[in-house]
């Protein structure tokens, strides 16, 4: 495969039309094909896009292919220290139909990133070199602040200017990562602080057991999560800006999507309504405690949950209801967005800029 890496960090993958792995180079001028893939702990998910025409929104680019499976790549980690090999297995079989997906859309700008599991794994090494072998996808795996700037950078086009501060959350399978900044002039941020949390619905759903979860278990989770954010709390001093009425929140995750389906009734999820809905903290209350109630096939015969999210609901509920407890900013805006959005962004800024160099600006390496 050959890597096309222009000045800065972002990486890109030509493809022509023979696929992946040719060398053909991007026409200057052509308008790119964009790929943006994400693959985490529970999910992986494919963007594939191009830059928006006039007229076609406003957020530069236009999504004209994607794929989202749940594989639960990190499923029994937190015991284990790895990969399992059925776990391996069911990504590699979704990674396949990713770059299946992006040969048939000709896609000439990719960056493919992994997150927790595969920061945290002892045998990420060996998996990513199956992932080569079977798929021909090079995987980067991303620190934690990246993630999490890539995260706020897929949300910022969500958020209302006329409030100062914004507080990102993104409830993952395997970590949690928040985010405090200040917004700046129509288009800019700066991002205060980051922290990621070593818990998301995979991690606390196995370590407190997310089948059968009373009130109890589930105040359990909460207390593991609570003392995470009373460190980044006492660095940041965001409860004072939110009795200022400065602060406004934004939930990008699977949790924060699904309560946003339940709350507007939706008989399956749909995203076009979900995303950049608002949800008020006595609306998610009230949610939290019908599925608490609920006992697992109770749960699983919610539409916007089903048997895939049954046993992981109820632990991005605990981590949500902990960063509402410890920041009372009232609402949330629900973003169905986050890192893959990120990656396009840059994507579309590492396209222009290159654009806009002489061909000399930039090198190819190729990989064998």
């Amino acid at each position: 495969m050959t890597i096309t890496k222009p000045q800065g960090d972002v990486r890109t993958t030509e493809a022509g039309a023979e696929g992946l792995s040719a060398s053909a180079p991007v026409l200057r001028g052509a308008a790119p094909v964009l790929a943006a893939l994400d693959l985490g702990t529970n999910n992986c998910r494919l963007l594939i896009a191009k830059p928006a025409r006039r007229g076609q929104g406003c957020e530069g680019f236009r999504v004209i292919d994607a794929f989202s499976r749940i594989v639960r790549l990190g499923e029994g980690i937190c015991h284990t220290g790895q990969l399992s090999d059925a776990a391996m297995s069911r990504t590699v079989e979704a990674l396949r139909i990713c770059a299946d997906k992006m040969r048939r859309r000709d896609v000439t700008l990719a960056r493919i990133v992994a997150t927790e599991a595969c920061r945290r794994a002892s045998n990420c090494a060996p998996f990513l070199e199956r992932v080569k072998e079977q798929t021909d996808l090079d995987i980067e795996i991303i620190s934690t602040e990246e993630e999490a700037s890539l995260a706020v950078a897929g949300c910022v086009p969500l958020l209302d200017r006329r409030t100062p501060y914004g507080l990102v959350f993104d409830i993952g399978g395997g970590s949690t990562e928040v985010s405090f900044f200040r917004l700046e002039g129509e288009r800019d941020y700066d991002l205060r602080k980051i922290i990621s949390i070593p818990l998301g619905v995979v991690t606390l759903a196995e370590q407190f057991g997310g089948k059968h979860v009373g009130p109890a278990i589930y105040e359990a989770m909460v207390a593991e999560v609570s003392p995470h954010l009373e460190k980044f709390e006492a660095i940041c001093s965001i409860g004072k800006r939110i009795q200022a009425g400065e602060v406004q929140m934004l939930g990008t995750s699977g949790t924060v999507t699904t309560l946003a389906g339940m709350h507007l009734g939706l008989p399956r999820y749909d995203r076009s309504k979900v995303d950049g809905t608002f949800l008020g903290f006595d609306q998610v209350n009230a949610m939290t405690r019908r599925l608490v109630d609920l006992d697992y096939a109770g749960r699983a015969a919610q539409p916007c949950i089903g048997q895939d999210r049954a046993d992981l609901v109820l632990a991005g509920c605990a981590i949500l209801d902990a960063i509402c407890r410890r920041w009372p900013v009232g609402r949330l805006r629900v973003g169905d967005r986050g890192v893959r959005e990120g990656i396009l962004f840059g994507l579309l800024a590492q396209h222009e800029a290159t654009r806009r160099r002489p061909a000399h600006g930039y090198h190819r390496i190729a990989l064998q």
